[in-house]
């Protein structure tokens, strides 16, 4: 048998219970067809990049499947026929991950993220100046200007003494 991971987006409007019923239900499909899931995973609530079916917002679950291809074939034709699932990507894979997703890895909080500990959108970084560095006059020179006006000044120096 082959080595899948599904994921598939359910309608926002429905409730976590009602996600958990429509995996039952296409697990117990796989089983039906000789597969089995080997693992499933509820990512939440979480909003699309745009509207899908004029829904703004969906619920993820993946499912790590071991099952033959008309197991896979008979589960997508029933998330096809089902008004609850907008969206589903099944995806053939070499073998199955034993971790967590990276869907579930960055669960964390925000506050785990590097330069967002207050100083608001760029955190903790220095912005030198009102709007992103010094203006006008008090630029400093770029490092072979800053060298060439030595040298005049040094030989102005020297010419102006002798």
């Amino acid at each position: 048998m082959a080595f899948y991971e599904c994921v598939f987006i359910a309608r926002q409007d429905i409730t976590s219970t009602q996600v958990d019923s429509l995996v039952e239900t296409y697990t117990k499909i796989l089983q039906d067809n000789e597969g089995q899931v080997a693992s499933k995973e509820y990512w939440g609530l979480r909003t699309l990049a745009y509207k899908i079916k004029k829904n703004r917002k969906g619920h993820y679950v993946m499912l790590n499947v071991e099952a033959p291809a008309a197991a896979i074939l008979e589960m997508e034709r029933n998330m096809r026929i089902s008004e609850d699932v907008i969206r589903y990507l099944t995806v053939k894979v070499d073998q199955l991950g034993t971790e967590p997703s990276a869907m579930m890895q960055q669960r964390g909080g925000r506050d785990d993220r590097p330069g967002r500990r207050g100083g608001g959108r760029f955190g903790d970084r220095d912005r030198g100046g009102d709007r992103g560095g010094p203006r006008g006059g008090d630029r400093a020179p770029a490092p072979q200007a800053a060298a060439e006006t030595a040298e005049k000044t040094d030989t102005t120096e020297k010419g102006a003494s002798a």
